[in-house]
């Protein structure tokens, strides 16, 4: 595909490319939604596919087996361009962006408010039994590995890190989970340090769940700066998927995700936690 797609696609964009050699696009939405109504040519990864979903965290990332499974089933190679949509404001479909950055498959974008825009919007979808316009033909099994460690970061590298002025912890939970009045671990609160700005909070619900147009001034202000190196988290690394994506968008080149999230952070002995709301919080509205 010679054509040059952005990371961010509105979905005319999309629309006139829906054909084109070499563009895969990834259906992240409930099943039953898949089956009634998909953008024509899409293939539905169920997303709990691309966790390892066992206790005690169930975000961690899955054995390369399945990482393996998933790419040769969806037909992606090193000539793709995959196009990535669920139907919640980006979660799912930022877990798969991540996933595919880990893996070495940077040539990613994603739908732009997701199957919530195309279908409000009027753009033509189709359904499971009347959709004929893709032929999955999946290239040779590749070995697929972790070709891109950086995006990826663990509990010890963090404690390594608090303190350093040029690290930040970007929290895409809820206020109430961030400040331990929610407790969903064996430990409630958040990193010492880290930002709360809840995943919802870049969403524009009056713009059919597109990311908001002022979301690096929310970043910015609250002291998530491009500049600085960052990592995001959330209970299962699933609403971070969205926030990781979302930094990815605005350019930010210096940006991981923690796939243990609170689910071993907050269930590790070692692991330091503060309590209470912080000032530079920013909740959804």
């Amino acid at each position: 595909m010679s054509v040059d797609i952005p990371l961010l696609l509105e979905p005319e964009a999309l629309e006139s490319l829906l054909g084109n050699d070499n563009l895969i696009v990834v259906d992240l939405c409930h099943q039953a939604l898949y089956r009634q109504k998909h953008i024509p040519g899409a293939v539905h990864l169920q997303p709990g596919l691309l966790m390892a979903g066992t206790a005690p965290y169930p975000g961690k990332l899955p054995l390369m087996q399945q990482l393996q499974a998933i790419i040769h089933q969806l037909g992606i190679g090193d000539a793709s361009h995959v196009v990535i949509y669920d139907d919640e404001g980006g979660g799912w479909a930022g877990r798969f962006a991540w996933t595919l950055d880990l893996l070495g498959y940077p040539n990613w974008s994603y739908l732009n408010g997701g199957i919530v825009a195309w279908i409000n919007e009027g753009f033509a979808t189709h359904g499971v039994g009347n959709d004929t316009s893709r032929s999955v033909s999946p290239p040779l099994p590749a070995q697929v590995e972790i070709v891109n460690p950086s995006v990826l970061i663990s509990a010890d590298q963090i404690i390594s890190q608090l303190g350093n002025p040029a690290f930040a912890v970007w929290d895409a939970r809820s206020p109430g989970e961030y400040s331990g009045d929610i407790v969903r671990s064996t430990k409630g609160g958040h990193i010492p340090g880290a930002i709360n700005i809840e995943w919802t909070a870049l969403m524009d619900d009056q713009r059919n769940l597109r990311i908001r147009a002022d979301a690096e001034d929310i970043l910015s202000t609250a002291g998530l700066t491009r500049d600085k190196q960052i990592t995001t988290h959330c209970q299962s690394h699933h609403r971070s998927g969205f926030t990781y994506m979302v930094a990815r968008i605005l350019g930010y080149k210096q940006i991981s995700a923690y796939d243990g999230s609170w689910a071993e952070w907050g269930n590790l002995e070692h692991t330091p936690v503060e309590r209470g709301y912080a000032k530079n919080q920013t909740k959804s509205n």
